[in-house]
């Protein structure tokens, strides 16, 4: 009797061992979007005709397979999506398999120490710093380049278990000489420079929207700028969300293209 009950338990943890080992493996894996205003603008509802990428690449996957959540927040950089938690918040929520797709640069110029935003970083991928008063927060901070954000992003996904794709920013209306203006000397190659040395996906963003930019002319590209030369509307955010899958689809061994529908 002994013998058959402890049999019986054996069994039993067996069972519920594969069981549990079949649930974590069909768990649904997450796709976390993070980054600025150019992500996600506002709550994300299109307040101010103003629409990021983010709120648009949905379209392209298969959300029975993948789920989606855009945590990107407009007027932050890589430096303070981290300094105000906002980076933690993601971070704890991240389970191995998950994916995390960044796109910051277009606050990373701003001044490290103004009263208005404080929240520029350090030109390039270096490991300069300064250390300054921050007086949004009203104590003193160390100020990191945009490369030294970048990878910490990269190197805390990756410690959760996460694939990491990093994307040049999208690039702005902005036509000199009839040409895009690109960022492939600042922070599109930074992006590009740590994403290679981390060992994490790259996808030239903003060479794929000026590409298309330039084919359409800068009376098109206007269309997609209601207010300002940056924050593009739900048909130019639609451009960019296509842009990024067009990345995607051209990465050899993306483990994130098998929840892709089929174009």
């Amino acid at each position: 009797m002994f013998l058959q009950k402890k049999l019986i338990g054996c069994l039993l943890i067996g069972i519920l061992m594969i069981s549990a080992a079949f649930i974590m493996r069909k768990e649904t894996p997450t796709l976390f979007l993070i980054g600025d205003s150019t992500v996600k603008s506002g709550k994300g509802k299109g307040e101010g005709d103003m629409w990021g990428w983010g709120n648009f690449i949905g379209e392209y996957f298969d959300q029975g397979k993948i789920n989606l959540e855009n945590r990107a927040l407009g007027g932050t950089s890589s430096r303070t999506f981290q300094t105000r938690g906002l980076w933690d918040s993601v971070l704890v929520k991240i389970k191995p398999g998950d994916v995390v797709m960044l796109q910051f640069g277009h606050n990373d110029g701003g001044q490290l120490d103004d009263t208005a935003r404080a929240r520029g970083t350090i030109k390039g991928v270096g490991m300069e710093s300064k250390h300054i008063y921050n007086p949004i927060l009203k104590k003193n901070e160390t100020v990191y380049t945009y490369g030294w954000y970048l990878r910490k992003f990269i190197a805390d996904a990756k410690a959760k278990g996460a694939i990491t794709y990093v994307c040049s920013p999208i690039p702005r209306n902005n036509f000199k000489e009839g040409k895009v203006v690109r960022s492939n000397d600042s922070y599109g190659l930074w992006a590009k420079q740590v994403a290679q040395s981390e060992g994490a996906f790259f996808i030239d963003l903003n060479n794929i929207t000026a590409d298309k930019y330039q084919k359409s002319g800068p009376d098109v590209v206007a269309t997609y700028f209601p207010s300002d030369h940056t924050h593009t509307n739900a048909a130019g955010a639609k451009v960019n969300a296509a842009s990024v899958v067009t990345g995607l689809r051209a990465l050899k061994k993306s483990p994130l293209n098998k929840y892709l529908l089929k174009p």
